[in-house]
C-alpha cells in the first residue's frame, strides 16, 4: 500500500505480495529490473567463490545457531534438529566434500506431517541438513539480492517486520488516503517455472557450483505418503 506520490516516484509495476516477500535480506532499494537488457553487467556477482564464503566456519555456525532456534519437524529422514550436531559429526566432512565437487543431492522434502486434531497438513518440509544448507546459503547470498527489492516490501526481510507495514498503512491513512488495493498471485511458489527462475538468479549470480546447487533443491522432488514425487515446477 503506497501513497500516490511514492508510486509515482517508484514508476514500476508491483507483483503479488506472496511474491514480493520471499527472502530475507539486509539492504534496501528500489525494485529489480524487468529485462535482461537493463541489467547493468557490473551489479553481477562475478566472483566463483560463493560456494566457499557460504562453506565458511562462521558462516555456518550463525546458520547452525538459527536453524536450532527454528526448530521445527525433521524432514524425510526422520534426522531431528536436536539430533543436528551429532548428524553433523558423522556426515560433514563427505557433505563438504560432495558440495565442493558439485555432486550433493538433496534429500526430498517431506510432504506430509500430522495435525495435534487429526489429519495432515501439506507443506514442503527439508531435513535439517538440508535446512543447514539452504540457510547458510542464503545468508551469502542475501546481500546480492536485497538492494534490488522495493522499500516497500516488508515480508521475510532482515530488519523489517509485519508491524513496520502496519505502521506505514497508519501513516497513509492518516494522510487521507482511504482505498486498498490486495492482489495476489494464486498459487505463485506452486508454479515458479524453474528455467525462468535461474536465468534470474545467474543474472548476479556467476559461481556455477551454485547455480547447480539451486537447481538441485528445485528439483528434488517431495515423499508424499511414502512415495517420491518428481517437482518440475514450482519452489518446495
Amino acid at each position: 500500500m503506497r501513497s500516490r506520490e511514492e508510486q509515482r516516484q517508484q514508476n514500476i509495476p508491483q507483483g503479488s505480495s506472496r511474491q514480493r516477500n520471499t527472502v530475507k535480506p539486509e539492504g534496501y532499494a528500489g525494485a529489480p529490473s524487468s529485462s535482461p537488457a537493463q541489467v547493468d553487467p557490473s551489479s553481477r556477482e562475478d566472483r566463483n567463490d560463493l560456494l566457499e564464503r557460504m562453506l565458511r566456519r562462521e558462516n555456518l555456525l550463525l546458520a547452525y545457531k538459527r536453524v536450532v532456534q527454528n526448530g521445527g519437524a525433521p524432514g524425510a529422514d526422520g534426522v531431528t534438529v536436536a539430533e543436528l550436531q551429532a548428524y553433523l559429526k558423522t556426515h560433514w566432512e563427505s557433505v563438504k566434500a560432495e558440495l565442493l565437487a558439485g555432486t550433493y543431492r538433496p534429500t526430498p522434502v517431506r510432504r506430509e506431517i500430522p495435525k495435534p486434531g487429526g489429519g495432515v497438513r501439506l507443506l514442503g518440509i527439508p531435513t535439517v541438513m538440508d535446512r543447514l544448507l539452504q540457510q547458510a546459503l542464503l545468508q551469502v547470498i542475501n546481500p546480492i539480492f536485497d538492494p534490488h527489492f522495493s522499500w516497500h516490501s516488508y515480508g521475510f526481510r532482515q530488519g523489517k517486520r509485519a508491524h513496520d507495514a502496519v505502521r506505514q498503512a497508519q501513516r497513509h491513512i492518516q494522510s487521507g488516503l482511504r482505498w486498498v488495493v490486495d492482489m495476489d498471485l494464486e498459487k505463485f511458489f506452486d508454479r515458479v517455472n524453474h528455467d525462468i527462475l535461474m536465468a534470474r538468479v545467474a543474472r548476479k549470480v556467476t559461481d556455477k557450483r551454485v547455480l547447480r546447487l539451486i537447481r538441485a533443491y528445485l528439483n528434488a522432488g517431495v515423499m508424499a505418503g511414502g512415495l517420491f514425487e518428481k517437482t518440475d515446477e514450482g519452489t518446495p
